[in-house]
């Protein structure tokens, strides 16, 4: 599976409440969420955004609170992926949980610009700056992870899998 797309770069330690502010979260609904997404960090990005595009980032991406709400704002933007130097962990679970896909690559956001493109073979785990001709290597993602990421995360994935079971 591989993901391509424009490029929005941000720094280190961007945590949950720059991804979707606190005063947000009086919803749930993945839509109101993409409206407001990264706006804390910068306040144009929503307007700026389009379905497809990737965002990366420094250090510890996500860090802060445990809520699912900072992936749901940013898959319901359409972002395709994360690409960071390294993940809050919580973050990093949540982010496989609702199907959004992310990847540590520290060299990539060292030489990208905002506004390159990327390609990412989630089955290789390489990734390609199409602008630069730079190719970087990151751990491919399992079978089982792609399978939530195309399901659309864990709660899709077990309703497949338990209608299946209804079936037998």
């Amino acid at each position: 599976m591989k993901i391509r797309g424009k490029v929005w770069k941000f720094g280190d330690n961007i945590d949950t409440d720059a991804i979707i502010p606190a005063r947000y979260l009086n919803t749930s609904d993945p839509k109101e969420l993409a409206k407001h997404v990264m706006e804390d960090a910068d306040k144009d990005f929503p307007s700026k955004v389009k379905p497809g595009d990737i965002i990366i980032a420094g250090k510890n991406f996500g860090c802060g609170s445990s809520r699912e709400h900072a992936p749901i704002a940013i898959k319901a933007a359409g972002i395709k992926a994360v690409v960071a130097k390294s993940f809050a962990r919580i973050f990093f679970r949540n982010a496989f949980n609702i199907g959004l896909p992310i990847f540590e690559v520290p060299e990539l956001i060292d030489e990208a610009t905002e506004g390159d493109e990327i390609e990412i073979d989630m089955d290789s785990g390489e990734i390609v700056n199409l602008a630069k001709g730079k190719r970087y290597k990151t751990k491919p993602i399992p079978a089982f992870m792609q399978e939530l990421i195309k399901t659309g995360g864990l709660v899709e994935w077990t309703k497949k899998r338990l209608a299946k079971e209804v079936i037998k």
